[in-house]
């Protein structure tokens, strides 16, 4: 069998492993599409998350696939995972739901990237396939609403008392457009007479502000 040819003792083609890497790109690209295009957007159509979870997958994968057969000393893997958690989120909170679709899209690609010769292709489908049916049962059949929580801020500190409960989520209601579960009080601030409210609905009612930030009702303003 020829050597293949070199360039500073670098492989200028391996036909195996190159082959390895554009099919289990591939496929688990075609996995994180289904997942969050399919599963995730079609309930929550948020493109910012759409458009992270899509690149993070891509990025993870191709960094551990590249470093997998690489020996690294402890220093600078260390050094490596200290970068990464740096690298987090840090404009907004990000929701309990969009954080389990991150991890669900880094777990995969892990499982991808890593899976060595001794792991079969059936075996890899399988694990994919079966997160896949295990987030899709979750998503469409059990649980079929999903009650999102947002911030207001409210004008009216009247209607935080307990007897005008009803008052106050009719009032909600109205200005928002949106069929309210239940209502939580925040922060009061009588100087400014304004008041924090967490409202929760469910997102098949429609709702297009982006998870942190908050809706001003009123002509007030509240500072932190």
């Amino acid at each position: 069998m020829s050597e293949m040819p070199e360039l500073l003792n670098i492989p200028l083609m391996d036909w195996q492993d190159f082959w390895d890497l554009v099919l289990r790109s591939i496929f688990n690209l075609l996995v994180v599409l289904f997942l969050v295009r399919y599963m995730y957007y079609k309930t929550t159509p948020r493109k910012d998350y759409l458009f992270t979870y899509i690149l993070i997958s891509q990025v993870i994968f191709f960094i551990l696939f590249l470093l997998e057969n690489v020996k690294l000393e402890l220093g600078f893997a260390l050094g490596l995972f200290a970068i990464f958690g740096i690298i987090r989120y840090r404009t907004r909170q990000i929701p309990i739901r969009e954080m389990t679709y991150l991890f669900l899209v880094i777990g995969i690609t892990v499982v991808n990237a890593l899976a060595n010769r001794k792991v079969s292709y059936a075996e890899l489908l399988l694990t994919n396939v079966a997160v896949l049916a295990l987030t899709y049962l979750l998503e469409k059949v059990f649980l079929l609403k999903h009650e999102t929580k947002r911030e207001i801020i409210y004008e009216n500190v009247e209607l935080i008392k307990p007897e005008h409960r009803a008052a106050l989520i009719q009032d909600l209601q109205k200005r928002t457009g949106l069929k309210i579960n239940r209502v939580e009080i925040g922060r009061v601030n009588y100087l400014r007479d304004s008041v924090r409210l967490f409202i929760y609905f469910f997102e098949k009612d429609g709702w297009t502000l982006s998870g942190g930030e908050m809706l001003q009702l009123g002509d007030g303003d509240d500072d932190d």
